[in-house]
């Protein structure tokens, strides 16, 4: 039982390369890796920058994906952004974890139930959205945090975990020192995203837990996609277990 899960930093539909807001070029990239479920980073909402656009709904209804979930993460003179979850299947317990680390940028985590009917039966994947913090202190407290917290600690050991998103993993070693040794796994060859234009860095991870495992993932390096943000999508295939 298989579906497609993307994560992907939109970087507010700017460009890394001309800095231009392009919304389409996101809507692009993403309709050619056939999502079943998009777990998005950095994603505006009524800022004067992105043309005052509520990006979850211009992108969902685009790629006509009727589930979401939106948090408002960084607040604005005009608006707010950041993190969204798309989805081709209903979404339920909708939730947000505090990650702020004190002095520094306000950091939240966002969590929803995906409820997947894939030949005729119903399978729950619980769904964790990250944008974790640029310092490699912050990022291992933010995910102590996470792991501590009830709503990981209440959740059944066989459950299907997805944790994803861009955790500014820079050295490659951050989930080897937390994730893994609570049972999370995550593909044994990192994958390259960042910057999309030339990729060299690994920052946008995927980890599961439970009843799923990765069959494979991959970087979406389509000629749209390393112009539409400062990232590539993370584009990997799950099966249920």
């Amino acid at each position: 039982m298989h579906f497609r899960l993307v994560t992907y930093n939109i970087h507010k539909g700017i460009g890394g390369v001309d800095r231009r807001y392009r919304p389409l070029r996101v809507v692009e990239a993403l309709a050619r890796c056939h999502p079943d479920i998009i777990l998005l980073q950095e994603v505006d909402d009524g800022v004067r920058r992105s043309g005052g656009h509520r990006q979850v709904d211009l992108l969902g209804d685009a790629l006509g994906l009727k589930h979401r979930a939106f948090q408002a993460n960084v607040h604005l003179k005009r608006g707010v952004y950041g993190n969204a979850i798309l989805s081709r299947f209903p979404l339920s317990d909708v939730h947000h974890l505090d990650l702020t680390v004190p002095l520094k940028k306000r950091r939240r985590m966002l969590a929803a139930r995906c409820r997947l009917y894939i030949d005729d039966h119903v399978h729950g994947v619980q769904l964790f959205n990250f944008h974790l913090g640029l310092a490699g202190m912050e990022r291992i407290v933010q995910l102590r945090r996470f792991l501590r917290s009830k709503l990981l600690t209440h959740i059944h050991h066989d459950t299907p975990i997805v944790a994803a998103g861009d955790f500014n993993d820079f050295y490659g070693n951050l989930g080897r020192r937390t994730l893994e040794p609570a049972g999370f796994q995550t593909p044994v060859k990192r994958t390259r995203t960042f910057p999309a234009i030339l990729p060299m860095r690994s920052l946008d991870r995927v980890f599961c837990r439970g009843n799923i495992e990765v069959v494979h993932a991959y970087a979406s390096r389509t000629n749209i996609a390393r112009h539409a943000s400062d990232h590539l999508p993370l584009v990997v295939e799950m099966s249920l277990t």
